[in-house]
This record gives C-alpha cells, sequence and structure tokens, in this order.
C-alpha cells in the first residue's frame, strides 16, 4: 500500500519589484503543480506601488503581507521590522524551504529570520560580487551574509558558482540554473499587445534608468549632461527616462532635463510598458542589475552606468559596456554605437550568457533535489 507524500511547502519572500519578477515565474511553475508544491507567497511591502505592479500582472495574491513601507524609512527600520513579521510567520508555518532573492535588505533579513527557525534558505540569484562591500551599498553585504545564511545556492551563471567556490560554499550546495529574471521577460513579452518593437521610422531612443546610491548628487548630474550632450549632437535622438521615485534622484534630474523638449521624463513604469520600452529603444543607459541580465535577449546594448558590476558576463559576452558616471566616457560610447552599424551589431546580436527561459523550472528541480 503507498503512501501518499505531502507537498512540499515552499515560502517564497520578496519587497520590491525587482525579486517579485525573477520570483515570479518560479511560483507560477510551483503553483501550476499542487500535487507537488504548497505555495506561500509572503511580501514585505518594501516597495509596495511597484511591487503591487507586478503580482497583478503575473497573477499572484500574497499570502501574507507585512507592509513594512513607511515614509522616509531607513535600512535599519526594513531590517527590524522584516525580521520580526517573518520571523513570526515563519515560527507558525514551518516551511520545507524559505527562498529569497538577489541583494535587499527583504532578502538578508528573510534569511536571517529562517536561520533563527532552523529552516533551509534557497537563494536564487546567489553568487553575484562586485568584491567591494560599499559597492553597492547595501546591496554587496546583504549578498555576502545571505550566502553564509544559505542552504542552498541557486546560481544564475558558472561565473556566480565559481564565487561562491571561492568563498568556501560546498559545490554539492550551488546549482547553476539560469536567471529566471529571463524567464519573466519572456512570459511578459508573450502577453504583451501588440507585440513589442521599434515603431518603422520611429526616432532613435536612448532609454535611461538610474536610481543607485552611489550615483546621487554629481555623479547622476555628470550622466544628466551626457545626455544633453548626445542630444545635442544627434537631432534625431529623443530620450525616455522613467523617474525614480527617490527624491534624490528627482532633485537633480528635474531641473538638467526637464525642459528638453526631446525628453520624456514619465514617472515609473509598470514591468510590462518598461519590456515594451526596451524593446522600443536604440540603447540603454542603466545603472539597474536586472537590465543588463534582459537586455540582450532584446538585442539592445547596454551602458551601464556603474564603475563595476556583479554581472560581468554581459560585458565579457560583449553585450554590455561599463562607463560609470563619465560624461566623455557615456558620450564617446554612445556616438560609437549610433554612428558605426557593425559596432551596434556585434552587441546586438550577443548570445545571452544569463539563460534561455528555463530557469523557474531548473530551479524547482533543484529544491526537490535537496530537500
Amino acid at each position: 500500500m503507498s503512501t501518499a507524500v505531502a507537498p512540499l511547502k515552499l515560502a517564497f519572500v520578496f519587497g520590491t519589484r525587482p525579486e517579485a519578477i525573477k520570483l515570479a515565474p518560479i511560483i507560477v511553475a510551483a503553483q501550476a503543480r499542487p500535487a507537488e508544491f504548497d505555495v506561500e507567497v509572503i511580501s514585505t511591502g518594501q516597495h509596495r506601488e511597484m511591487l503591487d505592479q507586478m503580482l497583478k500582472w503575473f497573477v499572484i495574491d500574497a499570502t501574507v503581507d507585512l507592509a513594512v513601507m513607511r515614509p522616509d524609512q531607513t535600512i535599519t527600520f526594513i531590517t527590524s521590522a522584516v525580521l520580526g513579521g517573518v520571523g513570526a510567520h515563519f515560527e507558525r508555518s514551518r516551511p520545507d524551504w524559505v527562498i529569497v532573492h538577489g541583494d535587499t535588505t527583504t532578502t538578508f533579513a528573510a534569511a536571517l529570520a529562517a536561520f533563527y527557525q532552523r529552516l533551509p534558505v534557497a537563494h536564487v540569484e546567489a553568487g553575484l560580487r562586485t568584491g567591494d562591500i560599499y559597492s553597492p551599498y547595501p546591496e554587496e553585504m546583504n549578498r555576502l551574509l545571505t550566502t553564509r545564511l544559505t542552504s542552498l545556492h541557486l546560481a544564475p551563471t558558472g561565473a556566480a558558482r565559481s564565487n561562491l567556490l571561492a568563498e568556501g560554499v560546498p559545490d554539492d550546495r550551488i546549482v547553476v540554473t539560469g536567471n529566471p529574471g529571463i524567464d519573466a521577460l519572456m512570459l511578459t513579452l508573450a502577453k504583451l499587445t501588440p507585440p513589442a518593437g521599434p515603431e518603422p521610422g520611429a526616432a532613435r531612443n536612448l532609454l535611461v534608468t538610474m536610481h543607485r546610491r552611489e550615483n546621487h548628487g554629481a555623479p547622476m548630474g555628470g550622466i544628466c549632461r551626457a545626455l544633453l550632450d548626445l542630444l545635442d549632437r544627434y537631432p534625431d535622438l529623443t530620450v525616455t527616462l522613467p523617474l525614480h521615485l527617490s527624491p534624490r534622484v528627482r532633485e537633480i534630474v528635474l531641473p538638467l532635463l526637464g525642459e528638453h523638449p526631446r525628453v520624456d521624463l514619465c514617472e515609473p513604469l509598470a514591468y510590462p510598458q518598461f519590456v515594451a520600452a526596451m524593446a522600443r529603444a536604440t540603447l540603454i543607459l542603466s545603472d539597474s542589475g536586472g537590465v543588463q541580465e534582459e537586455a540582450p535577449s532584446l538585442g539592445k546594448p547596454v551602458l551601464v552606468l556603474r564603475d563595476m558590476t556583479e554581472r560581468p558576463e554581459a560585458v565579457a559576452a560583449g553585450a554590455a559596456v561599463i562607463v560609470g558616471a563619465d560624461r566623455e566616457l557615456i558620450v564617446s560610447v554612445a556616438a560609437r554605437l549610433l554612428d558605426d552599424r557593425d559596432a551596434y551589431a556585434q552587441m546586438a546580436t550577443v548570445i545571452n550568457p544569463f539563460g534561455d527561459g528555463t530557469a523557474a523550472q531548473q530551479i524547482l528541480a533543484a529544491l526537490v533535489d535537496h530537500c
């Protein structure tokens, strides 16, 4: 007589839009297999409005909503609120796996809460490193601390795996899965109506995103002045810049770019609209990590507005160039790609080093194998 095996209980914890984007394909895939997986979705609400947009797009309901966001919230407040709220839930729920993503304060605090309850942690997008604990801040330290609390390291690439091995993580606790952000991108492209892409005869467009703390102040001003230089040089060029909600971003960007007739300063785009904007763009300039992963699948060269990146695979593959906030370098690299079709084509045709859209299924298989 056979005994039925209870579904594996998975608790997904996230608080920001990037986390939701990359965990959503895994949640959707797990929920499609209810005989195998019992899914809990725990939202800390670290970024409320943008997070809710993501859950709606992927048709995901939060099982638990901690709603920790407060005006002018500090890292200390987020850490303590998530640690207390998630920890209290874990004490009652006792999942088989706590699944976190990436490098946010929610990620670290949820992993610590799981450790305090002696629950195993699976870390999606494990092993990314810049080698500088203050760049990006606090994300690099969040990654390092989460690694020490993790039982199963779900690395997106071989390079990420090598970083973990160099830090003493046992090889049998690392699985290279690809990045589920590519799964999310492909799911979104399939749902967009009409299909995403540049319109015939449309002006060339720079899609720009910038928000990281290291770019606040003078560096962001230099980036804005580089955009003005490019607009002066190319009369057919337009800029689309979704403004981050941070007042420190807006106080720099608005005075410099707000009156230019070919600059569209818009509010933050919902993820589907942002994917469509990437598909329409000629070039993407960004300090976002996720954009570096997604753009190669869309054939869009990326100028990385940072001095270093924890995603060197994009640079090594030739899909991205690090330009930092250097005004002259930004202008020269962008101008080369705008002027030289061969140089542009070389970057636009790179095979995406971050995966092929099957990461979610590989991650679920790893969770079963290592339970």
